[in-house]
């Protein structure tokens, strides 16, 4: 876990790291929000449905934004504020998801940061983009 203090971050620094979405992670995030919607939990309505697989639940590939921010940028002084996503490519399990953020902004007023995040699939094709405002705890 990183421990960035808000004076240690320069705009246009990155931090990624990257996850492989399972069928695990999708049971577990249908336990824990009761959305059983078929498209996310049967493989075979999303085939009937023009998918390739169960589609990841995009709130759950969102989440890996919270492991950007309270891991790796800033880390563990982080306090997100606000959110943007924009959900470009379903993501299916198995796939590896490349996790990016980019420091976009510093407001010295708040020691605040916005950084700017983009998820690839393991074909390089973009499916999120957002930001975050970040208020960096001392």
């Amino acid at each position: 876990m990183n421990t960035y203090t808000y004076e240690e971050i320069k705009e246009g620094q990155k931090e990624s790291f990257e996850v492989t979405v399972t069928g695990e992670m999708l049971d577990s995030f249908c336990r824990i929000t009761g959305d059983v919607n078929p498209l996310h939990k049967d493989a075979a309505y999303a085939k009937e449905s023009g998918y390739e697989d169960r589609v990841a639940y995009g709130m759950l590939t969102a989440s890996f934004m919270s492991s950007l921010a309270g891991v790796y940028m800033p880390g563990e002084r982080s306090l997100i504020k606000e959110v943007h996503i924009k959900f470009a490519k379903p993501v299916f399990p198995g796939e590896t998801i490349s996790v990016e953020g980019e420091v976009k902004e510093k407001n010295d007023t708040f020691k605040m940061i916005v950084l700017k995040v983009t998820m690839r699939n393991d074909k390089g094709e973009k499916v999120l983009r957002g930001s975050m405002d970040i208020m960096i705890r001392e």
